[in-house]
Formats: structure tokens, sequence, C-alpha cells
């Protein structure tokens, strides 16, 4: 069973999907949850029956008997409550992604090296049946070199930026917040980090709106072993959610569809397979049964802080060749 394990969590939005998972894990209990909205906070609180209740993260993050806390508020304050959880002793499982701008994430490493507490983050797509059945198959070599791969966030939710609370922000990037799962997720796959990335971006979709930065972005990359890499993000699409991810291989091709997957081993139609692993196949809370084992072994999580600050310095790169107008190196500071 383990030892027993007491949880926070902070933004009741996805993060009422963290107290369901929690609950699910023997010998885990939510002890503390925080929101800013009290009527809110107090209908997720009678519900679950969890009696730490409060609106100011600081109080929460008092708690002494809290082992872990996930955090799961608005993207620019991601980075502030971590390093208080941090400085506090407890592990954190952060919402992606961790920080806005590159010094706010190398101060949540500092935080997390010196506490000796162990980080992870929401990259849920390495749960997908399907996806770890590919990054097997690749890691076997069925699929041969990996000269290319695709990996592309696609999902009409525009009104997050143009209405929500993340349009609402200083500065907000929708590779942070939707691209990170994919380039995770190739590099995941691969085995391999990016070297260097170039980006373009647009803002048709949000051209009458009062949202100020690109809703539309894809970057190009380079892996360690040469291969290409791509990433379109884009929160517009007039189609269903989807994580579109081809893998072009000497031996194999793989292209993620619905319902099923296609392989191919050549151009004739004979040369055409179906992988039908499930897909999605996973929920929002699916890597935290692996994040508190990982706690009580002492141990790296699935999700590692070297994944967690690596992903980010990617997501940091792509934005600053954007900006800048030029390929940029990725400066990796784990």
């Amino acid at each position: 069973m383990g030892i027993p394990i007491k949880a926070g969590v902070i933004g009741l939005g996805v993060g009422e999907q963290h107290i369901l998972s929690y609950r699910a894990i023997p010998q885990c209990e939510v002890v503390g949850i925080c929101d800013l909205n009290v009527n809110h906070l107090h209908a997720v609180a009678d519900r679950y029956e969890i009696n730490g209740r409060y609106s100011d993260y600081r109080q929460l993050l008092a708690d002494p008997s809290i082992d872990v806390v996930s955090i799961c508020s608005f993207d620019d304050v991601h980075s502030e409550q971590a390093i208080a959880a941090f400085e506090a002793k407890k592990h954190v499982m952060v919402e992606k992604p961790i920080a806005l701008d590159r010094q706010s994430a190398q101060s949540v490493l500092r935080a997390q090296q010196d506490s000796g507490k162990y980080i992870t983050s929401n990259l849920i797509l390495r749960q997908s049946p399907r996806f770890i059945k590919l990054r097997e198959d690749v890691q076997a070599g069925i699929y041969g070199d990996i000269f290319a791969i695709e990996g592309d966030y696609i999902h009409q939710i525009l009104w997050k930026i143009t209405e929500g609370w993340r349009g609402k922000m200083d500065f907000y990037c929708v590779t942070y917040g939707g691209g990170i799962h994919l380039i995770d997720l190739m590099r995941w796959i691969l085995g391999e980090e990016i070297l260097e990335v170039a980006s373009l971006g647009n803002k048709v979709l949000t051209r009458n709106t009062s949202y100020k930065y690109p809703d539309t972005i894809t970057s190009l990359y380079r892996f360690e072993n040469d291969c290409l890499g791509k990433c379109l993000t884009t929160f517009g699409p007039s189609r269903t959610k989807f994580h579109g991810l081809n893998v072009y291989g000497t031996k194999k091709t793989f292209i993620n569809d619905l319902p099923n997957a296609k392989v191919f081993s050549g151009d004739r139609p004979e040369d055409e397979s179906v992988d039908s692993s499930p897909y999605p196949g996973m929920a929002k809370g699916d890597l935290l049964p692996d994040f508190i084992q990982a706690i009580r072994d002492e141990r790296e999580p699935n999700v590692s802080a070297r994944d967690v600050f690596r992903v980010m310095d990617v997501c940091l790169a792509a934005w600053d060749a954007l900006k800048e107008g030029r390929t940029s190196p990725v400066s990796y500071s784990l």
C-alpha cells in the first residue's frame, strides 16, 4: 500500500480531476483545496467532504501535514506558487506550463533542486495506449531510422484566449499551453533532444479581438539525431480535438487518425495496415498514481524534472525564434 500521502490542490477547474485521481490512489487523501472563487471552493469541498478550504494558496502551503501539491491555477502564477510550494517542502505536480519566461523557469528549477522534492507536470499524452505502443515500436527499431516527425495540437478552443483568463494575462503563448504536449511527445517517442528551433506565427483567427499574441504558431525542430520535426499549434480549427502525429522512418510510417492510426511499409495499397490501439485513452489525472508511487519509492517520476524543464526550454526557444525572426538554439537548464 505504501506510506500515507496527504495532498493539496490549488485551482479547482482542472484541479477537480486531480482531486478525483488522488482519491483513487490507496493511502492518499486530499486534505486541502484552494480557489479564488469562494463559492466554487465550498461547493467542491462539500462534494468531496474536504475540510481544508483556502482562498489564499499560502495558507494551504502552511499546512505541515500536506506532502504533495497540485498546482492547477492560472498559468501566470504557476511559477510563483511552485516556488512557494518547494520552499514549504512539498512535492509538486504543476499543470503546464511551469513558467512563462526563462527567468521564472530557472527560479522554479533552483527552488526544486534546493528543496530536494520531486516535480512533475501533466504531460498526459504519454499515457495514451496508442502512443505508448508507438514509442515501444520506434525504440525497438520497427520503424527504422526516424528522419521526420510531426506533432500538431489541433483544438477548437479559441474562446479560451478571446474570452477566458488566458487572454487577460499580460503574456500568453499557445505553444506553451497546447503545443507543449506534442513537443514532449515527440522527444519522448524518439528519445532525442531538440537542438534548434525556427518559428512563424499569425493572428488571423483573433484579428478583430483584444488578444495580442499569435493564435497559430508553427515551429520546426532539429533533433540530436538530425531528425526534423514540426509542431503546429492552433486554437481555432473547424474540427474535433486531435493530436496529429506523423512519424516517418526508413522502414515504416505512422499516421495518427480517427478512429485508428495507419501504418505504412510502402506505397502500395497492400502496404497499409491499421493500429487500433486506444486513442486518446487517458484522463487528466492519469499521471498522478505514478507520481505518488515515485514519492514513496524516492525516485524520479515517469515525467521527470529533466522532462519538465527541458520541454519548457524548447518552448522558450520556439518563442524566441518567432519573436526574433531567426533560428534559435535550445539552451537547456537541466
